[in-house]
């Protein structure tokens, strides 16, 4: 039987995890970030629900080139660049599963209009296979990432970035 492509688990502690049971983005040293905006255009104009707080957030046209384009996008590299582009499956989930850490005020002129109400962020986690040469996956690296999220003047929420993705452990699932 096939898993399901992105679905939830629970870690030790009893925190919700986005496990991704496929890498679509490989590269090294080059990622195909133009794939990944194209990947991401999918999810535009979905209004996800937090499962925490009932918040709504929105999913505008701007968020795909944001995720590509972004200063964090421009500086990760390695693994972490990886586990950034593949986490793009599971925006809805990752969205889902959020537990918001802080409001902040908007500080800088590039997003002086978009952000005039300020910005939220939040904390997911996911899971991306380590996947052997006989494509069999043998565990799974956890990862943490900081969903950034404008408020608008009516007070909608909508996805900017995804960032700050560190590798948080390593562990197997049973699912």
């Amino acid at each position: 039987m096939r898993k399901k492509s992105v679905q939830f688990a629970l870690d030790k502690k009893g925190r919700k995890i986005v496990v991704i049971n496929q890498i679509l983005f490989y590269g090294k040293k080059k990622l195909t970030w133009n794939e990944v905006e194209k990947y991401l255009k999918r999810y535009i104009g979905k209004i996800i629900e937090v499962a925490e707080t009932k918040e709504l957030i929105h999913i505008a046209s701007d968020f795909p080139d944001e995720y590509k384009g972004s200063k964090d996008t421009r500086e990760v590299r390695g693994a972490n660049a990886k586990a950034k582009a593949n986490a793009v499956q599971g925006i809805v989930e990752l969205i889902q599963i959020s537990r918001k850490t802080s409001e902040t005020p908007n500080h800088k002129d590039k997003n002086r209009k978009k952000a005039k109400y300020g910005w939220y962020r939040y904390l997911s986690r996911f899971a991306l296979p380590i996947i052997t040469q006989d494509n069999v996956i043998r565990y799974y690296n956890v990862y943490l990432a900081t969903l950034v999220v404008r408020k608008t003047k009516s007070g909608k929420l909508y996805l900017y970035d995804i960032v700050n993705i560190k590798k948080e452990d390593s562990i197997e699932f049973n699912i």
